[in-house]
């Protein structure tokens, strides 16, 4: 049991925890304390000075952020002598830049403005605008703005702490400090990976996104927490809206899975796809398609499949698909119409261990990483993160793969796959040893990873995105077109080139398509049902450590599209097998069949 403290802030008798910083213990017990540089997922280093308290027995102000409390101290957080040395704090930050409140992006969201506001500077007491300060547009999708900087740091600590890519740092001195990228290279030639990190934590108008700058500050928009479907690590996301168009993409910090971490992936290339959506049903006759109803697209597909044997029906998933459209799949076309040709666009990875397998977050206790057959840091970006932070701490890693892998320059060893037992060896001596493997793992590989079921803590990196959940309904047993008539792809908004789909059907079956996007295989369906994507339906998806992740609609679909499950479910009341869906339910049913 954690040893408790009791002190006193502001006459208040409270308790902390023995070695909690001054800060915490006053946050946890709802008294203020202003900050500039603290942020809650970064280390504390007083930089900004903003949070200095005053401490019976201390000669000097001390910065809250970092001082631990002890038993019996009397801490005041609003005397003069504290309320004087902020202002002077405040008068010396806002005289070191150009901060001009009207013209910055963030005005109205600014955490220096509020302390501005709070502090009533309404004049400089300190000479400003004495100098210009240069601006980086360089990124394809955030902008620098030196003219904002407080040099706080915040930054430059979630690039080293949190994504450990160790892009930004500080050059020069004094005032003249200005935060750089790899040795004062512009921003966008750099080595970021545009995972975004530094904007969100940024507490001003140094750092903004392009997409969403001057579109609104947060009381004039809308939040709504949701899930990343881009991976299958399911991030935790804030999707930000305003009159029905989403603005932004920002990571949960309340979300287990990332902890506030996103990659490009997940915060940006969704905002910046460019393929053309559809919007509403399609039917192919006479060589064209045309727009059909609602109506008319599932009766023609009942009337399709009422017409034609179970065995000649086939459906193929992508991994794009939902909890519920996955289900659905299983229980009216495996249960109910007997259709036993059905398969997932993606591959699946083997199972080798007969233990549960562990959390993300264990691979930071690890002495010794294997990465077997998978290639995060391109696949899987925050996953990437989470195990160079490893490495940071003094983690070794080894790559096994025969492929060109995005970790290979991180590891202390890159071997093949023939070589593996090498790395075994290693791992065996190791203390806590961690597996992460894919699909792409040999049957040589699995025979030796065995040898450290005993010992090892594992997590198997599925391709796709909701490929857990289609492994664990049985949706992968074995997909064969070659005598198919009928032939459901539900594709969502996965890629799709359509020459692997397309290289075994027969030229007279009839294909359904239901996709979010137009692409090869939509032109040549006989019926395309338009599917909503990420932002435009509540649903659920299952992640790599078997977690249910919900997502939540932020905005309308686009024209007539439909969630993925809602399409399926009017399928299932048109052939008379009315199957009712929640999100409970088909939890219950993903969690049942993972164990």
């Amino acid at each position: 049991m954690e040893k408790k403290v009791p002190l006193t802030i502001d006459g208040k008798n409270v308790e902390a925890t023995a070695g909690q910083t001054i800060l915490d213990c006053a946050n946890e017990n709802g008294i203020f304390i202003p900050t500039l540089c603290n942020h809650p997922a970064l280390s504390p280093i007083g930089a900004c000075r903003m949070c200095l308290v005053e401490i019976k027995g201390q000669r000097n102000l001390q910065t809250s952020c970092t001082f631990p409390v002890t038993d019996g101290m009397e801490i005041q957080t609003d005397s003069k002598a504290v309320i004087d040395a902020r202002k002077l704090v405040l008068d010396m930050i806002f005289s070191e830049r150009n901060h001009f409140c009207p013209y910055c992006e963030m005005s109205g969201n600014c955490e220096l403005q509020d302390l501005g506001y709070r502090y009533r500077v309404d004049h400089w007491v300190f000479p400003t605008y004495t100098k210009a300060f240069p601006l980086d547009a360089t990124h394809k999708y955030y902008l620098m703005e030196h003219n904002r900087c407080v040099l706080c740091e915040r930054c430059i600590r979630a690039c080293d702490e949190l994504v450990a890519n160790h892009t930004l740092g500080l050059r020069q001195r004094g005032s003249e400090s200005m935060v750089h990228a790899d040795g004062n290279i512009p921003l966008g030639e750099s080595t970021c990976i545009s995972c975004g990190t530094c904007t969100q934590v940024c507490p001003t108008g140094a750092l903004f996104y392009k997409r969403s700058a001057f579109m609104g500050k947060d009381s004039v928009t809308k939040q709504v927490k949701s899930t990343c479907n881009q991976c299958s690590i399911g991030c935790g996301t804030e999707v930000v809206t305003r009159g029905g168009n989403v603005l932004c993409i920002m990571g949960d910090w309340d979300a287990p899975v990332n902890k506030g971490l996103l990659c490009k992936m997940g915060r940006f290339e969704p905002l910046y796809d460019t393929r053309p959506r559809l919007t509403k049903p399609l039917l192919r006759g006479k060589g064209k398609s045309e727009e059909i109803s609602w109506e008319k697209a599932i009766q023609t597909l009942a009337k399709q499949i009422n017409t034609i044997k179970a065995p000649e029906i086939g459906v193929l998933a992508g991994s794009y698909s939902s909890n519920e459209a996955l289900y659905l799949i299983k229980k009216l076309f495996n249960q109910k119409l007997q259709v036993s040709n059905i398969g997932l666009i993606n591959t699946v990875a083997p199972r080798i261990f007969n233990k549960v397998q562990s959390k993300l977050e264990d691979i930071t206790k690890s002495d010794i990483i294997l990465v077997v057959g998978s290639d995060p840091l391109n696949d899987q970006p925050v996953a990437s993160f989470i195990i160079k932070r490893a490495v940071d701490k003094g983690a070794r890693l080894i790559v096994v793969d025969d492929k060109k892998n995005g970790l290979a320059p991180f590891a202390f060893m890159n071997i093949e796959m023939a070589d593996i037992s090498t790395a075994i060896d290693v791992a065996r001596r190791a203390e806590n040893p961690f597996i992460l493997y894919g699909a792409d793992i040999t049957k040589a590989a699995i025979a030796e990873l065995k040898k450290l079921e005993d010992k090892v803590n594992y997590i198997i990196v599925e391709s796709g995105v909701n490929t857990v959940a289609a492994a664990a309904l049985g949706l992968n047993n074995g997909y064969d077109p070659a005598a198919l008539k009928l032939v459901y792809v539900l594709l969502g908004e996965q890629n799709c080139a359509g020459d692997d789909l397309f290289k075994r059907i027969p030229q007279n079956a009839f294909i359904v398509a239901q996709a979010s996007y137009l692409s090869e295989l939509t032109e040549k369906a006989d019926l395309v049902l338009p599917a909503a994507i990420w932002s435009e339906q509540s649903s659920s998806l299952t992640n790599i450590e078997g977690r249910i992740q919900s997502i939540n609609k932020a905005v309308e679909p686009l024209g007539e599209a439909k969630p993925d499950w809602e399409a399926l479910q009017l399928l299932s009341i048109q052939l008379g097998k009315d199957i009712t869906v929640s999100i409970d339910e088909v939890s219950t049913e993903v969690i049942k069949s993972l164990k």
